[in-house]
């Protein structure tokens, strides 16, 4: 059985498009397309419709798909707990972070990584909340850095920090130019925030319920560039957390004024996947992570955790 043909397959699924998959592998369309015809010659059955807009699994394929994730990751385990005899941490470690987490972290996460554990790859995938633990769930990625809110976080987390959340104006803005701002004064402005489902969405709008305010979301954007550019250009205000702004606050592009009466906390988790057992690499990540959290504590006024 040919391995790399399989994880060729399971790559195919996964992006949808032999052309993203020919860029990520430094090859052609021609060259995947016919290792792919390859693999379903050995099948006896296609595995994917060719469409002008990319690949689809055909009944056959979807049924195959979550046979070869398996096998692929004991192939994958039995390769890691062969080093692992031997106590090297080895091997492809894969990160699952929100977008507003990624940019302080991932960078000296990556250094120290390669300077501690030469052996280790890490792989970082950006999404929301939900698709983080979806990702958890299935197996796609060993561990993932989440927001928790209030007695939200799970058993099965662990709390790394806590962060307070801030209102995100442009530059020269008389309402985030304190250093605080009161929940109440987000009355009726023009707000760009995640859409639905969101935690984040959900408790600010239980707060201003509470309170008898009315927020006004002006647009609904998941990505953090789009709702960043949109506040430094000074067309609605953000709600965020400071280090997914650090930067452009630091250069003077946006401001950030913490949100009291009520302020809201967010805990900064870590959850490890249980639909496979922990690598030897992985366990090493998450010291990693915990190492480069405390680090930032200070940069981020996030508070220690207990």
């Amino acid at each position: 059985m040919d391995f790399e043909k399989l994880r060729l397959f399971a790559k195919v699924a996964e992006l949808g498009s032999l052309t993203k998959v020919a860029i990520m592998l430094d090859s052609t369309q021609s060259a995947i397309s016919r290792r792919l015809s390859a693999l379903e010659r050995d099948c006896g059955a296609r595995l994917f419709h060719r469409t002008g807009r990319g690949v689809t699994l055909t009944p056959f394929g979807d049924r195959l798909l979550p046979r070869v994730r398996a096998l692929l990751l004991e192939v994958n385990q039995l390769s890691h707990d062969i080093h692992s005899a031997a106590g090297v941490p080895v091997g492809e470690v894969t990160i699952g972070m929100l977008p507003s987490m990624a940019h302080p972290l991932v960078g000296l996460l990556f250094r120290i990584t390669r300077r501690t554990y030469p052996g280790i790859r890490l792989r970082v995938y950006e999404g929301l909340g939900g698709q983080l633990e979806e990702w958890l769930a299935t197996g796609k990625i060993d561990v993932a850095i989440l927001f928790r809110y209030g007695k939200g976080r799970s058993t099965d987390s662990q709390l790394l920090a806590r962060v307070d959340t801030y209102l995100i104006g442009p530059p020269g803005d008389p309402i985030t130019k304190p250093p605080t701002v009161r929940f109440a004064q987000l009355n009726r402005l023009p707000l760009v925030l995640t859409g639905p489902p969101s935690r984040m969405r959900s408790m600010l709008g239980q707060i201003s319920r509470r309170k008898g305010i009315s927020l006004s979301v002006f647009l609904e954007a998941d990505s953090l560039t789009i709702q960043k550019d949109i506040v430094a250009a000074g067309d609605a205000y953000a709600v965020l957390a400071l280090p997914a702004v650090y930067r452009e606050v630091q250069l003077g592009r946006l401001q950030a004024s913490r949100i009291v009466n009520p302020s809201i906390e967010r805990m900064i988790t870590l959850s490890s996947s249980t639909h496979h057992p922990q690598s030897l690499a992985a366990r090493a990540v998450v010291q990693l992570i915990q190492k480069v959290v405390d680090e930032f504590t200070d940069t981020f006024t996030w508070r220690r955790r207990p």
